[in-house]
């Protein structure tokens, strides 16, 4: 997982009022869980533009005032209307606690299906996993090469060592989908072979 560099502003003061005031001054109201405290403090936008608007999952090496913490991002709020970022929550991590995190799955290979006519489909974008923050990827990375016509990737399928997927099992990935131009195909296949 990469490490990301942030340095936060310890804030006092709270509620909608405040928080409305920070975002004025383009500051992000935070908040940090874990070891049992709660911190508050801010960010700017700017900072944290490059932490939010990446399919990479990273780790964040916060400094908040003279703490040095590391965390993953928990929660994002952005602004129903506007997409303007509201609040961030992060999580506290250890080397000695797991932790959950969703992280981006990226297909790879050509699959069997794809080359017969069919066209591939990523059903899930993310997937839950566990374990401790060191030993978790920036992103799943599967092997679709032997995914056929028809055939679907299940969560129970995949494998990350030392990591434990938290999706339920049964879950579909991906999945070469049929088309219609793989199906008259394969019709055709079968009259030519009754012949």
């Amino acid at each position: 997982m990469k490490t990301f560099e942030l340095v936060g502003t310890p804030r006092s003061e709270y509620g909608k009022k405040a928080a409305k005031s920070f975002r004025k001054e383009n500051l992000v109201p935070c908040n940090l869980y874990g070891n049992g405290e709660n911190v508050t403090f801010t960010v700017t936008v700017d900072d944290v533009r490059k932490l939010i608007y990446t399919p990479d999952t990273m780790a964040v090496a916060l400094t908040i005032g003279e703490a040095k913490k590391m965390a993953v991002v928990k929660e994002l709020q952005f602004h129903p209307v506007s997409e303007q970022l509201l609040h961030i929550d992060f999580l506290e991590v250890t080397e000695d606690k797991p932790v959950t995190v969703a992280i981006p799955v990226q297909l790879q290979g050509h699959a069997e299906g794809v080359k017969a006519g069919g066209k591939l489909a990523l059903e899930m974008k993310k997937l839950k996993v566990n374990g401790i923050y060191t030993q978790i990827p920036n992103r799943v990375e599967i092997d679709v090469t032997n995914l056929g016509l028809g055939k679907k990737l299940y969560v129970g399928e995949i494998k990350l060592e030392g990591l434990k997927l938290m999706n339920p099992a049964d879950s579909c990935v991906a999945r070469v989908k049929a088309t219609r131009a793989s199906q008259q195909a394969a019709a055709a296949d079968a009259k030519g072979k009754k012949k």
